[in-house]
């Protein structure tokens, strides 16, 4: 059962313009209550080892219970909803700070209260 805040591999397929594709890995973000319901598609924001300056972008540091390797960008502005089948493995979870910080980020670009 995954769980948000969860660092997950997911298969993209081939991007277009400049969103992610391919293996890539990303933070589930979709409320848990959702989760447990088993849903048809699970809401995610993609990762990228490409570290900008965008506001639009929360780094997370890599440690043992996220599963990352190296420092990584939550890109905020990519969220996107997914089919759970394109998750193919967990790493970890980033936690409640970061994940709180990611939604309220989400919040902003899409103007909710």
């Amino acid at each position: 059962m995954p769980t948000s805040g969860d660092v997950v591999d997911l298969e993209l397929g081939v991007p277009e313009g400049r969103e992610p594709g391919f293996g890539h890995p990303a933070v589930l973000v979709t409320a848990q209550r959702i989760l447990d319901a088993d849903p048809s598609v699970v809401h995610v924001v993609p990762l990228t080892s490409t570290i900008r300056a965008f506001h639009s972008e929360i780094v997370i540091e890599p440690d043992e219970l996220n599963g990352l390797d190296r420092a990584s960008a939550a890109q905020c502005q990519h969220i996107r909803a997914v089919s759970p089948h394109r998750v193919s493995g967990v790493r970890g979870n980033i936690g409640v700070v970061p994940l709180a910080q990611l939604r309220e980020t989400i919040a902003v670009i899409l103007d909710l209260p």
